[in-house]
């Protein structure tokens, strides 16, 4: 009891007497100091303008669209096939024991793809070719949405006219079901990759997977993005 007769009051924590809220992080500190100096999002987060759309992604919707509407007669929009996902594969074969040799194909193919690129381990042992269960065989990663409308057209404009000899794509190389895989012997075509500081060239697997239900449809859809087939 005070001298006035009345109770004094309870000492309050310090955070509650100012207002204050939970204890922030030290991850979100970092982020809101970084953001206050103007030096953009953290690291592991990426900045783009959300009204950017990809060159490739605009020519599907105002030109290759419309075009096969046109040709298979669609009424729908929604019935136009169109590429779903594109991945990327290094098989590392022989080169797959030496673990230098792995870490350099997926830094390869994380420059090339501008995505991290994944380890792909073997399933089980098979001892013909000495492989153990858990071995590292290759490197991959799949592109959606607006990288692989950037890969693609990297794909057309730059990197396949670099081949050496190049005569065009094999148009036969469909699966069935709408579906599309190439390879390429040197993946050193690829304007990311710095040939005087590459140890080894590596082959590459690309696969087209698309919604179309026929062959000539996922056909008419790559023609579309100028994809250059020989047949």
């Amino acid at each position: 009891m005070s001298e006035a007769g009345t109770p004094k009051e309870a000492k309050q924590p310090k955070a509650a007497k100012q207002g204050a809220g939970p204890p922030e992080t030290k991850a979100a500190k970092k982020k809101e100091a970084a953001q206050s100096k103007g030096k953009g999002p953290p690291v592991g987060e990426t900045a783009r303008d959300p009204n950017y759309v990809p060159r490739y992604k605009k020519h599907y919707l105002e030109t290759v669209r419309p075009e096969l509407m046109k040709k298979f007669g669609y009424t729908n929009k929604l019935q136009a096939p169109r590429i779903e996902k594109i991945v990327l594969n290094i098989g590392a074969g022989e080169g797959a024991a030496d673990t230098k040799k792995i870490q350099s194909a997926q830094n390869d193919l994380t420059a090339i793809a501008g995505q991290k690129a994944v380890i792909t381990r073997a399933k089980k042992a098979i001892a013909n070719f000495k492989i153990t269960a858990g071995r590292p065989v290759g490197v991959k990663v799949t592109l959606r949405k607006d990288r692989m409308y950037e890969f693609l057209d990297r794909l057309v404009t730059m990197a396949l006219p670099r081949v050496r000899d190049f005569r065009g794509v094999s148009g036969k190389s469909f699966d069935g079901r709408g579906n599309y895989a190439m390879g390429l012997k040197e993946h050193i075509v690829f304007v990311e990759i710095d040939y005087d500081k590459t140890e080894t060239v590596w082959g590459m697997d690309i696969i087209f997977q698309t919604s179309a239900r026929t062959d000539a449809e996922a056909k008419a859809l790559l023609e579309g993005f100028r994809m250059p087939f020989m047949n």
